[in-house]
């Protein structure tokens, strides 16, 4: 049931423009799904679905693609990128480190040898100083 009800949820978001959950509750009733305003709280949160400007300007709910999420958190997370010889520095807002890290794992480059991260630092070590710039430009192009 939930994942039938999970699929018509992003069926709906694709189709018309949700505002909010009470028009998302409104619409899958219509489906013959009875919910709660937290059921569906839910349901976001498990989607993950954001919140965003359509062409027309209105704030609604929107699937992001798994790469867009990685650019978000490096977004929310970055503060600065540099680099020195090999290594590439990330310098991030307290605690989000870790989280830029395992995000930045998760992408692969095949230059890079391994990451470390801190509080509010991660080192990227690459197999070359040109692979380190190169590494740097592409994640100041994500910021």
């Amino acid at each position: 049931m939930k994942k039938k009800r999970q699929a018509e949820i992003l069926s709906i978001i694709k189709e018309r423009t949700v505002e909010n959950q009470e028009m998302l509750i409104k619409a899958l009733a219509k489906r013959g799904y009875n919910v709660t305003q937290a059921t569906v709280s839910r349901d976001i949160n498990e989607l993950r679905l954001e919140k965003s400007l359509n062409e027309d300007g209105v704030s609604c709910y929107v699937q992001v693609p798994d790469d867009k999420k990685y650019d978000t958190i490096f977004q929310q997370a970055i503060l600065s990128v540099d680099y020195a010889m090999n290594i590439v520095c990330l310098k991030c807002r307290s605690g989000l480190a870790n989280a830029a890290c395992a995000t930045f794992d998760i992408m692969n480059p095949d230059s890079v040898v391994g990451t470390i991260a801190g509080d509010d630092t991660v080192f990227i070590l690459t197999r070359s100083e040109a692979d380190a710039k190169g590494l740097c430009e592409k994640i100041k192009k994500m910021l």
